[in-house]
């Protein structure tokens, strides 16, 4: 251990090799889960171009050369023809706009239409809780991808106290999920 107090790698390999194997398979796979967890490595996040928006919770990015739908996690806007759909979909022209963006996953990446899912930020500003803010679309918790949920929903509970964008007025007539059914 030395003067420093700290251990060394070569000490801590030494103590690990010493285990049983079951032991030091226990170990060594808590300590590769704990370095996960604490650096998520490239996969966890990705810096794209942005292209062109689709609808408030939707918008097309260029990754590697690839154009990409992203689905915005955690969020429901209006749907197109639907009351603010418009609004909402300037919403995140406006904040995606000429910027480079970044994507930051879930546990899935994708939905079962095949579009990435993720949290996208411009400036270090998250889109998916700037429109929920301007009460412009619902906080929409979907397993696994639920990091941000209790958060989303507190901020749309704050916008709807706030009278902002659709709470206004009491809110959307049919949320986007019944618009969906029903057309």
């Amino acid at each position: 251990m030395g003067g420093s107090g700290l251990l060394s790698l070569e000490s801590i390999a030494e103590t690990v090799y010493a285990l049983p194997m079951n032991s030091r398979n226990l170990v060594l796979s808590l300590f590769l889960l704990s370095l996960l967890t604490f650096f998520p490595g490239h996969a966890s996040a990705l810096d794209v171009q942005f292209l062109h928006i689709i609808d408030g919770d939707s918008l097309v990015v260029v990754s590697g050369g690839d154009s990409v739908e992203v689905r915005l996690i955690g969020v429901d806007a209006p749907e197109y023809r639907q009351e603010y759909s418009n609004k909402a979909k300037v919403f995140s022209l406006k904040f995606c706009h000429g910027k480079r963006l970044k994507l930051v996953f879930d546990r899935e990446k994708k939905d079962r239409y095949g579009r990435t899912l993720a949290y996208v930020y411009a400036d270090g500003e998250m889109l998916n809780k700037a429109i929920i803010q301007a009460g412009l679309a619902l906080a929409f918790k979907i397993k696994p991808n639920t990091r941000y949920s209790s958060h989303f929903k507190a901020v749309e509970k704050e916008a709807k106290k706030a009278k902002r964008g659709f709470w206004r007025f009491g809110g959307l007539k049919q949320t986007p999920a019944q618009w969906r059914r029903a057309h």
